[in-house]
């Protein structure tokens, strides 16, 4: 008898008896491909396949590690102050990034011959995107600094001067060896035209001596050591029908983190290297949904905003992927599970019905639950920590939280440390660490015995509980499930939760964003400082677009501010365009602040923004690169019209009419198990269509039960208008 007959003769029986019996049956999408766990080495499926119980037993659900002891225990990824020196090693370990960071990597030359000091610096393991400037020491390099035969154009007043050659390769599969060094080693076998680094993102340096008089100027601290800004791995995004997933030439870079652990975990070579064709594609609809509540944006108190999460670090081959994987999900706040046919279920920080299961009376077998913690493991200060690009990518604070109340009580500050290592915004770091404190101030946590019946909580984050009987004060209440593993003798799994704060997703920029993080003064070798962009919005004015650009005051009234943009794609192959300079002789600072308008710049184009203070003719150093979408239209469509929703077997057929407005430009399609379209989920990517059309969409890997959906019609802009309800409807 297949598995398919034996599990529908076993739900029509069970549906013609008193016994009570879990909907887990038929789930199309956390049902693990078990049944007869008990008696054989593995269960197989179809013809080809088959699920070893060591899969089954090993952690099913994980959740990021961001604090306390368990965090204290665990390797972690190596801090950014680590990434500024050069390591200098006979077998150094090969370093990998993602996102954007500061590397200086690991020598693979450092030679000197005659009046000249020669280095190569191995910088990352694989294929990197761009390279966005140079430090050497302490000391900001633009690109423009450097001319086409590598030299830096430096004054001769100035440190380093014209004494300094750089130049770098991207790691292609077959790279070109430095011929500035080539030519001065290759005939002693130093380093010769076969010193190539195929595969390997390298930057190479040459340093030139001058007379001993002047020396001392132009190398103060000696010879320079060098750290790149570069761009790491490119990664396929699922999302975009362009990509291939086979073909690494269609992949883009990206800061989205849950693309770049599906990176991780399939395509890189650091990663676990798992067959995307079975962890990612049974469920693929659920990772855009995880992708596209990522790119979210949420407002700032300043104007503005950014996406809700972004993700940038690097590590090395010396630690495990699971290293690296823990600081992918503590940047989005990341749930990630390990289904039983090898799948991979990721949730972000967001909470969603449509991701929260049920467990009842009868699904418990056993349970411990703590309904407050000892003294010693109390927390009433809690410290996020993250990577600051404004202090050359250091680990910097943001504002804490803490409970004085109870700081009173216990008689002194308990506290801890969130470490949010691959996090670069410090607004983002400080939601993330909102949500963990509001986790902390639950007092509730423990353990539950579940039962075969409730397997499908086992793969949700959130669980609903229905325990009038057995847990009668969580009767009805959110608990979160922090890991989850297969116990056979405690009933079937184990599952260790904390109760869900019912606010953990609420979010007042002006009351919960704080204050950026101290910036201390790093001038230049003219003495001018970098300015600290604190917000950049783009504006609307007449149908055109410019940028408002908030500075930190610098207490310098000598300085003037500059800007700079461009866009950050032209081709949509990662080539940025050309830079457009702006000066700001007559802006003043106000309230701590100076505030910049720019003038027009591109419409509805991700652009690159810089800025600088100048005096006299002296000019201080580029800060680090900020991004914005500069929207055009701030104006939302019309809403959408005669919507409604038809389910089917599995899936559901969205139809409705767009507005007659101009700037339609197509809807997006929500649905959920309740019917709250704030905890919707989003299936994207939009549906584009004309002004006053009939359009419809089917969408699938709907889960069987009554469902609700939505309509909301954008503008070319993505700016969205209301969303329309298409009522419940019934997808078996």
């Amino acid at each position: 008898m297949s598995v398919h007959t034996h599990m529908r003769d076993l739900r029509w029986g069970l549906s013609h008896s008193t016994y009570l019996y879990s909907p887990l049956v038929f789930d199309p999408i956390f049902t693990p491909l078990f049944t007869a766990v008990f008696g054989t080495a593995g269960i197989a499926i179809g013809t080809s396949t088959t699920i070893t119980f060591a899969s089954i037993a090993s952690a099913i659900a994980t959740t990021a590690v961001t604090m306390g002891l368990q965090m204290l225990l665990a390797p972690k990824p190596p801090k950014p102050e680590d990434g500024k020196a050069p390591k200098t090693q006979a077998l150094p370990y090969r370093q990998w990034c993602v996102g954007r960071n500061r590397i200086a990597g690991a020598y693979m030359l450092w030679e000197s011959k005659g009046k000249r000091l020669f280095s190569v610096q191995a910088l990352a393991g694989h294929k990197i995107s761009a390279v966005r400037g140079f430090w050497l020491h302490d000391d900001r390099v633009e690109l423009e600094d450097i001319d086409a035969d590598g030299r830096t154009l430096f004054d001769d007043d100035d440190r380093y001067g014209d004494n300094i050659s750089i130049w770098w390769r991207y790691g292609q599969p077959t790279e070109t060896a430095y011929p500035g060094i080539t030519d001065y080693l290759s005939a002693e076998g130093i380093w010769t035209s076969n010193h190539r680094g195929d595969g390997q993102a390298s930057v190479g340096m040459v340093c030139r001596s001058i007379d001993p008089e002047h020396q001392s100027e132009r190398f103060p601290y000696g010879p320079p050591s060098i750290s790149a800004e570069i761009d790491g791995a490119v990664c396929w995004d699922f999302r975009d029908p362009s990509q291939s997933p086979t073909n690494p030439s269609t992949w883009l870079w990206t800061r989205n983190p849950a693309i770049i652990l599906a990176w991780h975990l399939c395509f890189s070579e650091f990663g676990e290297r798992l067959d995307y064709t079975k962890a990612i594609f049974p469920v693929l609809d659920m990772w855009k949904e995880e992708a596209d509540v990522c790119d979210e944006r949420v407002s700032r108190a300043g104007g503005g905003d950014e996406a809700r999460y972004e993700c940038s670090g690097w590590d090395t081959t010396e630690n495990s992927p699971k290293v690296a994987q823990n600081a992918i999900l503590a940047s989005c706040d990341g749930h990630l599970v390990c289904r039983g046919d090898g799948a991979r279920i990721l949730t972000v920080g967001k909470f969603r019905e449509s991701r929260c299961a049920m467990l009842t009376d009868f699904d418990i077998v056993g349970h411990q639950v703590l309904y407050d913690v000892l003294f010693e493991d109390d927390t009433n200060r809690l410290i996020p920590k993250f990577t600051y690009p404004a202090t050359a990518y250091a680990t910097a604070d943001t504002d804490y939280f803490e409970d004085t109340d109870a700081q009173l009580e216990a008689g002194r500050v308990l506290a801890q440390e969130a470490e949010y290592t691959w996090v670069q915004q410090w607004r983002q770091a400080r939601r993330l660490g909102m949500r963990e404190w509001r986790r902390l101030r639950q007092k509730v946590r423990g353990s539950l015995d579940v039962r075969l019946s409730g397997i499908n909580a086992v793969y949700h984050r959130w669980v609903r509980l229905a325990t009038p009987k057995r847990l009668p004060k969580l009767d009805g209440k959110v608990i979160e499930n922090r890991r989850s593993v297969l116990a056979v003798t405690k009933g079937a799994f184990s599952m260790d939760f904390i109760a869900h704060p019912d606010n953990i997703d609420e979010w007042n920029p002006a009351t919960d964003e704080g204050q950026a993080p101290p910036v201390p003064p790093n001038p230049n070798f003219e003495n001018i400082l970098a300015p600290v962009i604190d917000v950049v919005q783009a504006k609307q004015r007449n149908g055109t677009v410019y940028l408002r650009i908030v500075l930190l005051d610098p207490d310098d009234d000598s300085l003037t501010p500059v800007t700079r943009y461009r866009i950050a794609d032209i081709d949509g192959l990662g080539t940025p365009g050309s830079w457009v300079e702006q000066q700001f002789s007559s802006a003043k600072p106000s309230g701590g602040v100076i505030e910049l308008a720019t003038n027009v710049v591109p419409s509805d184009e991700l652009l690159d923004v810089q800025a600088l203070f100048k005096a006299s003719n002296k000019r201080g150093d580029w800060c680090p690169t900020t991004n914005v979408t500069s929207s055009a239209d701030p104006t939302p469509p019309g809403v959408a019209t005669s919507v409604s929703a038809t389910g089917g077997v599995g899936q559901a057929t969205f139809a409705w009419r767009a507005p007659n407005s101009p700037n339609y430009s197509g809807a997006r399609l929500f649905w959920n198990t309740v019917n709250d379209f704030s905890t919707s989920s989003y299936q994207g990517p939009p549906e584009y269509g004309s002004p006053n059309g009939l359009d419809s969409r089917t969408l699938t890997s709907l889960p069987a039960g009554t469902l609700y959906g939505w309509v909301q019609t954008i503008n070319r802009s993505g700016v969205a208008a209301s969303a329309v309800a298409t009522g419940s409807f019934t997808v078996t």
